[in-house]
């Protein structure tokens, strides 16, 4: 059996001590498709910006055997008020190769064009990034991502708010990376799309209730579980002070 692509060891990410996920011990396979589920507020998000090394205080640890990382946060999260084209957006996908001082090369430039196209968005290249629909920005960050030829694909709610179009569109990106071996994450909140399409599930609420194949997951059993943590879960209690516990 190959190693997983993540691996969670007792994790804890805490804000002023008060947990959001508290100590989960879980892998995430190689080369498939995974998808974060739980209720509303069950810290799915905030395991996501962990695995990323992004989230503020954590505690245990999260071992990767991935290369590149790419990381798609929620829309709300971007501001679209700089004036910046399509184009150039998709192309920041190569910063780390030529960064602020740099230029893109011949083939950076090509590679942007074919990912425009890939996503749908042929025609759209100087269009600025303020005047697009959600779903059609959303195709714009999909097609950055192809461009940073990452091994680990991480999306949060990347199907918020847009059409069934746009969802079918960027599945098929979806596909394209796991038919090419790489990683993906993805935090869902539709279960049907999980079932029908993400042969691996996380069920969290702030604690794992559950990870593996998406039919054990998302149980009627687990779903009612999980469900009862979070209804029980106090954001008023007492800063965490359980000891680490070091997974096996």
């Amino acid at each position: 059996m190959s190693a997983p692509a993540l691996k969670l060891v007792n994790l804890t990410v805490s804000y002023d001590r008060h947990p959001a996920v508290h100590h989960v011990s879980a892998e995430i396979p190689a080369a498939e498709m995974t998808a974060i589920v739980g209720p509303n507020g069950a810290g799915k998000s905030t395991l996501l910006k962990a695995m990323m090394g992004l989230a503020p205080q954590m505690e245990g640890r999260v071992e990767s055997t991935a290369r590149r990382i790419a990381y798609l946060p929620q829309q709300a999260e971007i501001d679209r008020s700089f004036p910046i084209s399509v184009f150039d957006t998709v192309l920041l996908g190569r910063w780390g190769r030529f960064g602020g001082f740099g230029a893109a090369g011949r083939a950076d430039i090509h590679d942007a064009q074919h990912a425009i196209e890939a996503v749908g968005l042929a025609g759209f290249e100087r269009r600025s990034i303020d005047t697009l629909s959600v779903g059609q920005f959303q195709r714009v960050l999909f097609a950055r991502l192809l461009l940073q030829d990452a091994d680990l694909v991480l999306l949060d709610e990347p199907f918020a708010a847009i059409d069934s179009k746009t969802v079918a569109d960027l599945m098929r990106v979806i596909e394209r990376w796991r038919d090419e071996k790489r990683t993906v994450v993805a935090v869902l909140h539709d279960l049907d799309q999980v079932k029908r399409e993400f042969p691996h599930a996380l069920l969290l609420a702030r604690e794992l209730v559950d990870c593996g194949p998406t039919a054990r997951v998302l149980s009627p059993e687990n779903l009612l579980r999980a469900r009862a943590m979070a209804e029980a879960w106090d954001d008023h209690a007492a800063a965490c002070d359980v000891p680490m516990r070091l997974s096996a």
